[in-house]
């Protein structure tokens, strides 16, 4: 796990050391164990790494022996074992994998690779630069390119280092305020972009092409007995968690006593020659505290398990989160995952979590309050129109309310729901659920729910691995029929059934919780003085984004409890915070709400726990 940095300039002018200093400099906290910068021919590349294989061996930046081809990657391959059998490898690090496959195979080997990854690969004979992403997303990519210039990295505040300027897309702010975040391939930034999961992307003289190299749904939805698929679930998903056990550092994983976590820590306790190292987080509110359930799984899995208790307070926590997220994010679950991931860095520097089980298998209320409701038998694209509506956070309407005047202006001609749109149109041959789903895993995974783990984690050097997200499970999850995944109003029916096999029925069928924070109830009291400060304030005002008449309805609406606007507060309120910290001025630190003009207390309380 790593970040990653480098350009491709067109005019062959060099970049120059300074300019890729300041770039891994910005991300030391990516991987704080090792640098390797290259540069030639106007192309350039950079590497900061956090060690996990072969600690001695696996430098970075990577070069073939007649070094012509020069290899960085941020990720893992798990299988790069296997692969590593015909290659005549003289290390046991993954990257020289992809080296040496690239040297046999060409553009294409990477169809080979299990695993979650960024590459970039330098070929000084072809003079070109090959960018490519994982499958699903995992790992980021950000891109900007003025035509002369190409420059890319793992985040996007490097690219500030490389001198890009921090200015606002209002495409992706209209798209942030439908979605509750900026669906890829834009960002909030103007002339900044994210390469989409399963592309590449490749530069030369000649031209830029980007093409996909994975697809999402391609094979056919198969028809077996529940009892068959619950099988090749269980044995799928012992495959892909026993792959991500390989790492010569200490290692462990989230548990927050849902079925997702939970299946993981079961088959990772029956893999591990000792007991597994499991770390949740847990609120001092009952009705979102789900922590009692850890403790139970821990206990039954007899797993070396550590608890944190946080106080209502862990809202101090935002600028830091929002800083490491390079763009806002209505989800304030974001705070409590950074607290666990600092949590568990304190012993370990990989985590195997449940991310993906929800996307793939229809776990999340929407799913099931959305069907339970629709006529399926109306045309595909009054389903698709309903269900992008059910998605969104503020419909057509509300955003015109909202809206001033100058901002609807700006917005003019332009229509968010064209990025979910475009991609149900591609799953047309699934059915309404399963095309749902495939809409979740194109779009929500890597706008929003990846990056959580992979921001929040890295934040405090810390790997996490997903075996749910392992191409194999994604493969079978799509060739499942919707209907056994969403059953008589029962989300997640089959996951459920297979998992009867390795865990507690309790806790398989008892009801979800939400992993995030209650907010909500937080602004009613607690955080009000705050929430008032900063969308009230002179400083937020002045910028003539918003109706201040409506701002100020919603939140006395929802302090009063006349209608809960928390979702829409949550992503103001992430909005301001980040305009304070990138576009009225661009940070190189996590500022302190002092540092954005923020005068409210917010102090952080917590309490903790270690059971052998």
């Amino acid at each position: 796990m790593c970040g990653i940095i480098g350009g491709y300039d067109r005019e062959r002018r060099p970049f120059g050391t300074a300019l890729a200093e300041r770039a891994c400099d910005r991300m030391l906290h990516r991987g704080p164990d090792d640098r390797g910068i290259f540069e030639a021919e106007g192309m350039l590349v950079g590497n900061q790494r956090l060690s996990i294989l072969d600690l001695a061996g696996g430098h970075q930046p990577m070069f073939s022996d007649d070094q012509q081809i020069v290899v960085v990657q941020n990720g893992e391959i798990y299988n790069f074992q296997e692969l590593a059998k015909n290659l005549n490898c003289r290390t046991s690090c993954d990257t020289e994998v992809i080296l040496r496959l690239y040297e046999r195979d060409g553009e294409d080997f990477v169809k080979q690779l299990n695993g979650m990854f960024a590459i970039a690969i330098l070929d000084r004979r072809k003079q070109c630069l090959l960018l490519y992403r994982d499958r699903i997303g995992q790992k980021p990519l950000y891109l900007h390119d003025d035509g002369t210039r190409l420059l890319f990295a793992s985040e996007i505040k490097s690219l500030f280092a490389m001198g890009v300027k921090a200015e606002m897309n209002w495409e992706g702010f209209d798209a942030y305020l439908t979605y509750n975040f900026v669906p890829p391939p834009i960002t909030l930034y103007q002339n900044i972009t994210h390469l989409m999961p399963g592309h590449l992307l490749k530069v030369n003289q000649q031209g830029t092409e980007v093409r996909r190299w994975w697809d999402l749904a391609e094979k056919p939805v198969e028809c077996r007995s529940e009892s068959a698929w619950s099988e090749e679930i269980v044995e799928t998903l012992r495959a892909a968690v026993n792959i991500r056990l390989r790492a010569d550092v200490p290692l462990g994983a989230f548990l927050s006593g849902g079925i997702d976590s939970s299946s993981v820590v079961s088959l990772m306790s029956r893999e591990l020659p000792h007991p597994v190292q499991t770390f949740c987080i847990g609120f001092d509110d009952p009705r979102f505290d789900e922590s009692h359930y850890a403790q139970e799984l821990a206990n039954l899995f007899q797993t070396r398990h550590t608890c944190d208790v946080v106080s209502p307070n862990l809202t101090s926590s935002w600028p830091l989160t929002l800083y490491h997220n390079d763009q806002p994010h209505g989800d304030v679950s974001f705070m409590p995952t950074y607290r666990v991931s600092q949590l568990a860095r304190k012993a370990v520097k990989v985590v195997l979590t449940g991310d993906g089980g929800d996307e793939l298998f229809a776990g999340y209320d929407v799913h099931r309050n959305f069907f339970a409701n629709q006529d399926l038998t109306l045309p595909r694209e009054q389903i698709e129109s309903a269900y992008i509506s059910a998605i969104s956070l503020l419909q057509p309407a509300e955003k015109q309310k909202l809206f001033s005047s100058s901002t609807r202006q700006q917005l003019a001609g332009l229509d968010a729901s064209r990025f979910a749109r475009s991609h149900l149109q591609d799953f047309r041959h699934l059915d309404p659920i399963n095309q749902a789903l495939a809409l979740d895993t194109r779009m929500l995974l890597p706008g929003n729910n990846l990056v959580k783990p992979d921001k929040m984690a890295m934040a405090v050097s810390l790997e996490p691995r997903a075996p749910y997200l392992d191409y194999r499970m994604v493969d079978l999850a799509f060739r499942i029929p919707g209907s056994m995944k969403l059953r008589d109003g029962v989300t997640k029916s089959i996951l459920k059934k297979a998992c009867e096999s390795i865990l507690p029925e309790k806790i398989i069928y008892r009801k979800k919780q939400m992993f995030t924070v209650p907010i909500g109830e937080w602004f009613k009291r607690e955080l009000s003085p705050f929430v008032n400060e900063v969308l009230l304030s002179e400083r937020s005002l002045d910028r003539k984004m918003f109706q201040p008449e409506r701002v100020r309805e919603m939140i006395n609406d929802h302090q009063n409890e006349k209608v809960n606007h928390t979702r829409a507060i949550r992503a103001l309120l992430a909005l301001e915070l980040w305009q304070r910290t990138f576009i009225d001025q661009t940070f190189d630190h996590a500022p302190t709400f002092a540092e954005l003009g923020v005068n409210s207390s917010v102090e952080l309380g917590t309490g903790s726990s270690i059971a052998a």
